[in-house]
């Protein structure tokens, strides 16, 4: 039996009452196969021809194709189905629960970015009886914020087809055409145990690992002195360190230590070359401390993403009246333009809003973001 589309507001409360969460930690996890079936049959109620795609090795999770319309080219509209973790008791209502306060939309997922679909689906409304002359389709993705693997899988099949693309991350409404890329890196060092009397019992870890924050904060220097980019508020790649574990006693040497580290490259900057140039820095290290050392990517990374100039960037900034920025944070933009199409980063609520308890959007985002959407449809569909 088919299911019927919903106004607005139902289909953001019935999204945000599905908790998709998805989380490096497997006790935080979940499928987004819920949300995904659910827009799923909303859009076949439109007219659209879906397609749920299973992201390869990742059980329990998928991407949405919905596409309205046949043809080469065409226009992506596109949103991610998961949220990060939450802590409910700091929020000021259930955060699994659409609340209406404060001319706002209070939700888990209201603007990054659950909201962005009902949006989406309420500017597709207006062109489903149009001749379209490219299609118009509606991408979900899974698992943006923890692995980006739907984005992942999406680009190695080189599927779906489309020239351009609009993913509906919060920005306010200010098209992003260019944002820093993330590596997530961890150090693991393993030493030797024994008594602290007498260090020539054992090889400490510790010992070791503090030569390696000292190359890591060298080499962080000179990125700094050599990259730089006007362009971001922050003008110059960084390199943070994170969390570091090791030892167990202070009367024992410290047999194993563990350091994790983020670091956000420039466009331009590769990141594979950047993992090779660390690795030959700390290698010499393992050798000089009696340990042994190992560097690994805790996810693939995230290319940065470029889009200057483009046509999609320059109707933007016609549409909306904002000049296009650049930004810190990471999206799945670079995987869509690694598919060929003319990418942009826009979309309604502010990142200020996102991955903090009381999450929310506001009403007066809502008809300007489907005005444009409408507007983009027209210029690239009809």
């Amino acid at each position: 039996m088919s299911v019927r589309c919903p106004e607005l507001v139902t289909m953001l409360g019935e999204l945000i009452a599905i908790n998709s969460v998805s989380c490096t930690q497997p006790d935080w996890d979940h499928s987004n196969l819920p949300v995904i079936n659910k827009l799923a049959a909303w859009l076949d109620d439109l007219g659209f021809s879906t397609e749920i795609s299973p992201v390869p090795d990742h059980p329990g999770k998928a991407n949405l194709i919905a596409t309205l319309g046949s043809g080469p080219g065409g226009l992506v509209l596109s949103g991610h189905t998961d949220t990060v973790p939450f802590n409910e008791e700091r929020w000021h209502s259930d955060p699994l629960q659409l609340t209406e306060r404060d001319n706002r939309f209070y939700g888990l997922g209201s603007c990054d970015m659950k909201g962005f679909f009902p949006l989406a689906i309420e500017a597709a409304k207006r062109f489903l009886d149009r001749d379209l002359q490219q299609p118009l389709i509606i991408l979900a993705t899974a698992d943006e914020e923890s692995s980006m693997s739907g984005a992942r899988a999406l680009a190695e099949a080189g599927y779906p087809k489309a020239r351009y693309a609009i993913i509906g991350e919060p920005t306010s409404l200010k098209p992003i055409h260019m944002h820093k890329g993330i590596m997530m890196e961890t150090v693991r060092i393993e030493g030797r145990a024994g008594h602290s009397s007498d260090p020539s019992l054992g090889a400490s870890a510790l010992d070791a690992m503090h030569a390696v924050l000292s190359e890591l904060i060298g080499y962080r220097n000179e990125l700094q002195q050599n990259y730089h980019n006007s362009n971001f508020r922050v003008s110059v790649p960084t390199l943070n360190l994170g969390c570091i574990h090791g030892g167990d006693n202070p009367n024992r040497i410290c047999a194993s230590c563990d350091l994790e580290y983020d670091l956000r490259p420039l466009p331009g900057m590769d990141l594979d070359n950047l993992r090779e140039a660390i690795s030959q820095r700390l290698s010499p290290l393992a050798d000089q401390f009696g340990v042994s050392l190992e560097t690994h990517a805790l996810f693939p990374g995230v290319p940065s993403f470029s889009n200057e100039q483009s046509e999609l960037v320059k109707v933007a900034e016609k549409l909306t009246g904002h000049q296009a920025e650049c930004v810190a944070f990471g999206t799945e933009a670079p995987f869509l333009q690694q598919m060929g199409m003319d990418t942009i980063v826009m979309g309604p609520g502010s990142i200020d809003q996102a991955h903090q308890p009381d999450e929310y959007l506001a009403f007066d985002q809502i008809k300007p973001t489907v005005a444009i959407l409408e507007q983009m449809i027209a210029r690239y569909c009809l």
